[in-house]
């Protein structure tokens, strides 16, 4: 069976509650960078992978796209979309992302943020949506940056007095499965290096149209002084491609 942390009642509780499922797009650092490599949406089929409350799916239609169809696995992450959702061409089904099977040729975008980390197989995933995109389609998705998920802790590394020294990084070349902390709760994510993600979307048929490691604006620092770690280390990794 797939991971579902979701629909654990404790941990989506907790999740629930962090300013991204609050505050949504505008409350994600890195939402800024990925908008702005997502194509244009008017008149677009859209797929979102992993859709959770269903911000990206919202987005789209808000930009005009003409249907939008959300994925998760957790039936809590639908129930919740579904609930801030009020339009007829925004449809959520309960799927895991690698049994997805829909008609070749029916998307014109595939998006997914921050779920693909959560997938053992990336090579599986990128040639599932090559065939979904329609010839010259897109697919923009972020993931947990190499870098920092190398390391199952997933921390810096502090001093005698509990200062932020450096952000460790070993074991980058064995690529797997990582148990890490995430809200106090172990959770299962698969590390990978870049070369990986990248040859992935070639192996698959993309050509590769942008990439992003998310370095800090000085605004971002000045609205949010944590952002401060962030130059130190990428946290993200953002990919655009485009379908051959």
């Amino acid at each position: 069976m797939k991971q579902n942390k979701y629909d654990d009642s404790s941990f989506f509780a907790k999740y629930s509650q962090m300013p991204r499922s609050i505050g949504g797009l505008d409350a994600a650092g890195e939402w800024s960078t990925f908008r702005a490599m997502l194509p244009e949406l008017q008149g677009k089929k859209v797929l979102d992978l992993g859709c959770g409350f269903g911000w990206h799916c919202r987005y789209a239609r808000e930009q005009q796209a003409s249907y939008v169809l959300g994925l998760d696995l957790s039936a809590n992450m639908l129930e919740r979309a579904k609930e801030m959702t009020n339009d007829e061409q925004i449809e959520y089904r309960q799927i895991a992302i690698e049994e997805v099977d829909l008609p070749a040729g029916s998307f014109d975008v595939v998006l997914s943020s921050l779920a693909l980390h959560y997938i053992e197989d990336f090579g599986a995933i990128c040639r599932s949506v090559h065939a979904h995109l329609a010839p010259g389609g897109s697919f923009v998705f972020s993931v947990e940056h190499p870098i920092f998920t190398a390391l199952a802790a997933q921390d810096w590394h502090y001093d005698s007095q509990g200062e932020k020294q450096h952000w460790p990084v070993d074991g980058y070349h064995f690529e797997g499965p990582r148990e890490a902390r995430f809200l106090n709760d172990d959770v299962l994510k698969y590390h990978r290096t870049v070369a990986t993600y990248i040859n992935g979307l070639l192996a698959a048929g993309f050509s590769i149209t942008k990439l992003s490691e998310l370095q800090p604006t000085k605004e971002m620092i000045e609205s949010n002084p944590a952002w401060q770690e962030e130059v130190r280390r990428p946290m993200f990794l953002l990919i655009a491609a485009s379908k051959i």
